[in-house]
């Protein structure tokens, strides 16, 4: 894990983040990681995000995440719920953020879905999805219980363990236990959806592991006229590591477009 990345107390506890380029320059994007992600986890990512679109990023580790505090076991099936409605609106008053573009990947995705449409921040223009869900398909419980059992009999746990340390049980039992629990089969976000003015950037890799099409289409259908889909051939569940140019030539193009909505000239 990198060294040098600050901590905000919160109200739930410490909550590690990192900022990347100029943190004065707005928006800002704020990534919102995966199920098993961090802020180490999203390796240069940040640091391009901020070379192409000018603007400042945050990255921040969920509680029992990297070196966040951690987390109670089992996580309720509400987690994304409340990171979206309790802890996403507290850091950003803790920091001082204004202007800023929620950019989420898989569950953080999710979190930017429910943010935006039930406790969006002031200053709020902007959301960018990546393999985000908004409902429970069988081929993500398959894709999970594949995880689980790598998790308990393979070399994942040694590996998230590099960048969990002590929270690698809260960060992979926290978010595939959730997954797994039947009552989890009702989980559905279409309700925040109509909920989000804002506009949205709906992104999937065609080989997605974790998710279908499905998900691109309800999302977009949900929000709106303001929703734009992209799917991206030859990627998987991580369009910033399966085809990172495609990603960040997308999302500046997206941000540009939002800043140039505001601008007076």
């Amino acid at each position: 894990m990198t060294d040098g990345n600050s901590h905000a107390a919160l109200n739930q506890g410490r909550i590690e983040y990192r900022w990347f380029g100029d943190r004065e320059r707005t928006p800002t994007l704020v990534l919102l990681h995966e199920g098993l992600g961090c802020v180490d986890l999203w390796r240069t990512f940040p640091d391009e995000l901020a070379a192409r679109t000018g603007c400042g990023v945050l990255a921040y580790s969920r509680h029992g995440y990297g070196r966040s505090a951690p987390c109670a076991l089992p996580r309720p099936i509400s987690y994304m719920h409340d990171d979206a409605r309790v802890v996403l609106p507290e850091l950003l008053r803790h920091l001082g953020i204004g202007d800023h573009i929620l950019v989420g990947h898989s569950d953080g995705g999710s979190i930017a879905l429910i943010n935006a449409g039930a406790a969006a921040a002031p200053g709020l223009r902007g959301v960018v999805t990546m393999a985000a869900h908004i409902f429970i398909e069988d081929v993500s419980v398959r894709s999970i219980a594949a995880a689980s059992e790598a998790f308990a009999t393979g070399r994942l746990r040694e590996a998230l363990q590099r960048y969990h340390g002590a929270n690698v049980d809260c960060a992979f039992r926290g978010w595939a236990d959730s997954w797994l629990n039947p009552e989890f089969l009702h989980w559905n976000l279409e309700e925040f959806l109509p909920m989000i003015d804002v506009p949205c950037l709906v992104m999937q890799g065609e080989s997605d592991a974790y998710g279908t099409v499905a998900q691109v289409e309800g999302i977009v259908a949900g929000v709106g006229r303001r929703a734009e889909a992209l799917m991206l051939p030859e990627c998987g569940h991580a369009p910033h590591q399966d085809q990172p140019q495609a990603t960040l030539d997308a999302i500046g193009a997206f941000v540009a477009g939002i800043v140039a909505e505001s601008d007076p000239d």
